[in-house]
């Protein structure tokens, strides 16, 4: 069995993954995840490791090719560094590629989440078939993965597709360290911290609901949350539109809090997009949830594991 090694860091947990590539899928052979919080880096490192090792004993015909990470930015791909990752504390200046290389004597690569969520998009789910394509992440954070002509575009110091700190608003839910960024009204925590701002500007008490609790009170039809996610989505079609303008792609395709209420964001989205942004970049670009579906993180891990 020659496989890849898919490693999926996260503020909250991680995954190790093995899969076999097949022309244009990817089977995941094998899973199994570890709660980040509380660990130091290294002892998340010696864990995937110790994971690893456990594998290729319990399964004789194992053969890795490759090890592919996937982990939330800033991060060095050309050297294989995670730099201060604000949803990892303590992980600083991370030599994460040449650990696992010297344990393995693999090929390694590393690329942030929304790049490898991007790759693995491209290549497997909704960006299959398409040159031109950008996976935006809509969970904690919102970020963008950008393919170009067929290659991911990852800007000169890995810092292209940060759509989450472009201002939107003089004022409005803190995200990205910066009020009223697009982080801060269209994330899945974004969401929640908006409709707590509107709640306090109408006197009144709705706790401190999550994301999915929001969505769900909007398909119960809560005039409320409903307006709350007006207003989210209003600003989500800005952002997709400048993307459609400045980046001419195919498919724009969105995980996390897109993917699970897609039903609810096209109708309101499609209608300003049509609006604001070019005619022709707008005709050809298709606004798509992810295809990889809840296993995206896995897949993207591995995708990256064959980059060149």
């Amino acid at each position: 069995m020659n496989c890849s090694i898919g490693l999926d860091i996260g503020g909250t947990k991680c995954a190790f993954s093995v899969g076999e590539c097949k022309g244009e899928s990817i089977e995941i052979r094998h899973r199994e995840e570890f709660p980040t919080g509380g660990l130091h880096w290294r002892e998340v490192l010696e864990e995937f490791t110790e994971r690893i090792q456990r594998f290729r004993q319990e399964t004789p015909d194992f053969q890795a090719a490759n090890i592919g990470i996937s982990c939330g930015g800033p991060l060095d791909s050309a050297k294989g560094v995670i730099l201060s990752p604000p949803n990892l504390p303590g992980w600083d200046e991370v030599p994460i590629v040449p650990f696992f290389r010297e344990r393995f004597g693999l090929p390694v690569h590393l690329q942030n989440d929304a790049n490898a969520c991007a790759w693995a998009e491209y290549r497997f789910g909704a960006g299959r078939g398409t040159r031109n394509m950008v996976f935006m992440t809509f969970g904690t954070g919102l970020g963008a993965g950008i393919i170009i002509d067929g290659k991911l575009y990852a800007g000169t110091n890995d810092n292209a597709g940060e759509i989450g700190h472009i201002r939107l608003a003089p004022t409005g839910p803190l995200g990205y360290n910066k009020e009223g960024s697009a982080e801060g009204f269209c994330s899945g925590s974004g969401i929640a911290r908006l409709a707590l701002i509107r709640a306090k500007e109408r006197g009144l008490d709705i706790g401190t609901p999550t994301a999915k609790e929001i969505f769900a009170k909007v398909r119960e039809g809560e005039a409320f949350f409903t307006e709350v996610f007006r207003e989210s989505a209003e600003k989500l079609a800005t952002i997709l539109a400048f993307t459609i303008d400045i980046l001419n792609p195919e498919v724009i395709a969105l995980g996390g809090v897109f993917m699970r209420n897609a039903d609810l964001f096209l109708p309101l989205i499609n209608p300003i997009l049509d609006r604001e942004a070019l005619p022709l970049a707008r005709k050809a670009c298709r606004i798509l949830p992810a295809g990889l579906g809840e296993s995206v993180g896995d897949y993207a891990a591995l995708a990256v594991a064959s980059m060149e």
